[in-house]
């Protein structure tokens, strides 16, 4: 990704309901219990990690069993101390006390808790960029580095690789929530664009960094980060293994299945924002003015951009929001037609009071003909009948505004095809029509067309126009 371009806008849950989500992950409730529980007796080692003789206290504590209990008790404790809910006084002498963001997380705003909650995160995310060292112990007890093929720095950006393309897939999902596939993210940071067939070579390197995405995802889920399906355990079984039960090879979610949780959503766009990339949220523009949310919402998927509108509009009154929009939707530059569809849809939202906004533009050169749409479908009468004139202009701009908005798109396609068919002598009358994207739309017409006559008339239409206009 490039930090100059932006990514899709994203719809947050608000802040309260994170934080609650927050405050109940495993993890952090985890190392707020660790964190309570510890004492003037507490000890830690030089790195600030509970003591060997300790875990067993800390472990009966969090009411943790099974093999992994001492881990996830280490880690909690890890969790707290970064976190700011544990304290280190006296390094030499290895005691602690409660930290001061601790009170936070009962006494704080939503905002407090979802910074502790941040910290936590990147703790976890540090920690997953850390391959297993069993096995790498030597005699001595100490870790043999040199065993280790690891680059600490490659493997972070490889995390942040994969995570960033798991947050274009979500926050650019008109319905978010949907689990990707294990195998489609891991080939979307290893298979190159241009490449065909993925190579053999390639092919394990994808299955490679699906083992270790499978070890990521699951020290990432007990954060609340991400909601994960496991590589199904059979799929790891030796070859001469026979299987516990009969296998499907077409289910792809025993490969794995993964998606960030709304609390991840967040989580993933505080990073990005901290690394420079601008990254907008649905809601972002409530406050700001008519130009600001037509201008914004151009780019924005569907829904994204009716979410946006929705959140705009119920901060105004109607018919001052109308007028607002109606100004706003104004102008002669290349995005102009993109605001008046956006306008269009916008004022599909507003009711019955916003009709006197709407007349008052009526004989409007620019917006007349959008507004006797409006006035129409709301069922106003007394609706003058447009021009021929004003029936070709909004044809022209909104043919102008579905290519900005969706570039050669079937949609538009057929919406050519239509226009073509059902106006008698089209192409002789539109080429006249004064407006700025006459030529370009009647040269898109001639590139969509699928009817080599048609097409040629519309390229000879566009000829016309753009010589009227000296160009």
């Amino acid at each position: 990704m490039s930090d100059s371009s932006p990514l899709p806008p994203v719809r947050l849950h608000t802040e309260a309901e994170l934080a609650r989500d927050a405050l109940s992950t495993p993890l952090l409730s985890r190392a707020a219990r660790l964190a309570r529980w510890a004492g003037p007796d507490t000890r830690v080692d030089a790195g600030g990690g509970l003591v060997d003789e300790q875990l067993p206290a800390a472990v009966e504590a969090l009411g943790l069993s099974g093999d992994d209990a001492a881990a996830d008790a280490s880690e909690a404790w890890r969790v707290a101390v970064d976190a700011g809910l544990v304290e280190v006084v006296d390094e030499e002498e290895g005691t602690v006390t409660a930290g001061e963001d601790l009170a936070l997380l009962t006494g704080g705003s939503p905002q407090d808790v979802l910074a502790v909650w941040l910290s936590a995160l990147e703790t976890v995310l540090a920690d997953a960029s850390v391959p297993d060292l069993d096995g790498l112990v030597d005699e001595d007890g100490e870790v043999d580095l040199s065993a280790l093929d690891w680059d600490p720095e490659g493997e972070a950006e490889f995390l942040d690789g994969v995570l960033g393309n798991l947050y274009l897939l979500t926050a650019g999902d008109d319905t978010p929530g949907a689990p990707v596939p294990l195998p489609a993210l891991a080939a979307s940071v290893i298979v190159p664009s241009d490449m065909g067939e993925p190579t053999n070579d390639v092919l394990e390197q994808v299955s490679d960094a699906m083992m270790r995405l499978d070890d990521q995802f699951r020290m990432l889920e007990p954060v609340g980060f991400v909601a994960y399906r496991p590589v199904d355990e059979a799929l790891m079984a030796d070859a001469d293994e026979e299987p516990a039960a009969p296998v499907d090879d077409t289910d792809v979610s025993r490969y794995g299945m993964v998606r960030l949780t709304p609390l991840g959503l967040y989580g993933m766009r505080a990073r990005l924002l901290e690394a420079g990339f601008e990254v907008p949220a649905v809601g972002d523009l409530a406050d700001k003015g008519a130009d600001a949310l037509l201008d914004g919402t151009a780019e924005f998927p569907p829904a994204a951009a009716q979410a946006e509108t929705e959140q705009w509009l119920q901060r105004r009154e109607s018919l001052a929001a109308a007028r607002e929009l109606l100004a706003a939707a104004r102008g002669a530059d290349a995005g102009a037609p993109l605001r008046r569809l956006r306008c269009q849809q916008a004022l599909s939202l507003v009711g019955a009071s916003a009709e006197p906004a709407l007349r008052e533009v009526l004989d409007d050169a620019e917006l007349g003909g959008l507004a006797r749409v409006w006035l129409t479908e709301h069922g106003a009468v007394d609706v003058p009948a447009p021009s021929e004139a004003m029936v070709y202009w909004l044809t022209i701009d909104t043919v102008a505004a579905q290519l900005a908005a969706e570039g050669n798109s079937e949609e538009l396609r057929a919406l050519v095809e239509g226009l073509a068919r059902q106006h008698g002598g089209f192409f002789d009358a539109v080429w006249r029509v004064d407006h700025p994207a006459t030529a370009d739309v009647l040269e898109a017409m001639g590139r969509l067309h699928p009817d080599k006559k048609v097409a040629k008339e519309a390229r000879k239409a566009a000829f016309k126009a753009r010589s009227q206009q000296g160009g």
